[in-house]
């Protein structure tokens, strides 16, 4: 903890550094709803100010995790300050610091593009929408995508993923899938086609004041 520049923390009980999962999730949701927003104002308003400042702050956010240390990330920090009432979890730092540096990347490209040419394309929007997936896996689900392709670059065996998904582990009872929740889940797939088809002119009609006496209407 003394160390200024480092990545992870030694934790006893652990033979490597790790990271907080849940400051690491929270952060994430911090910059997807930061991220989505600032999409909203160009789809609808065509204004990209904002996603050119939440750029900026995810570029230097990521930045500082990776080469000075993940303490001193900002998102981090807010995130530390949200979950500090929740127990850790314990995640390897090596497949996160390989994660994030796909983030740097990305999030580089971005900034070249809108800070520097001022200019947007497919290419932007792409990288806008993978940005937003990452962001939505790790938040809501606890998956990091960019951690499930360290192994392809390093021969390493990856330790301590969330959820010890890295280890072969025989599933819980109340983890397993019956037959009878795959046919609910067929139904509801089936009622989401269904239902614009047999309902749109009742779902397509304006709500009235409450309110309002049916007079005035």
């Amino acid at each position: 903890m003394n160390n200024f520049i480092q990545f992870g923390e030694k934790v006893a009980g652990y033979d490597i550094p790790v990271l907080n999962e849940r400051e690491i999730r929270a952060s994430a949701g911090i910059l997807f709803l930061a991220t989505y927003t600032s999409l909203m104002f160009i789809l609808f308003d065509g204004n990209f100010v904002p996603i050119k400042y939440v750029i900026t702050i995810f570029l230097a956010d990521l930045l500082i995790r990776v080469f000075i240390n993940p303490r001193f990330s900002p998102t981090l920090i807010i995130g530390r300050l949200i979950v500090r009432n929740q127990t850790p979890e314990y995640v390897g730092a090596k497949q996160k610091k390989f994660a994030w540096s796909i983030g740097i990347v990305l999030s580089a490209t971005m900034f070249y593009f809108f800070l520097v040419e001022n200019a947007y394309s497919p290419v932007t929007g792409s990288i806008c929408l993978v940005c937003l997936l990452f962001l939505f896996f790790e938040a809501a689900f606890g998956i990091c995508l960019g951690c499930l392709a360290y192994p392809l670059f390093f021969k390493n065996k990856v330790q301590h993923c969330p959820g010890e998904v890295c280890d072969n582990v025989n599933r819980q009872a109340i983890q397993k899938v019956s037959a009878a929740q795959l046919a609910i889940l067929g139904l509801f797939i089936a009622y989401l086609f269904l239902a614009p088809r047999f309902f749109n002119e009742q779902f397509s009609r304006p709500p009235h004041d409450l309110f309002k006496s049916s007079k005035s209407r």
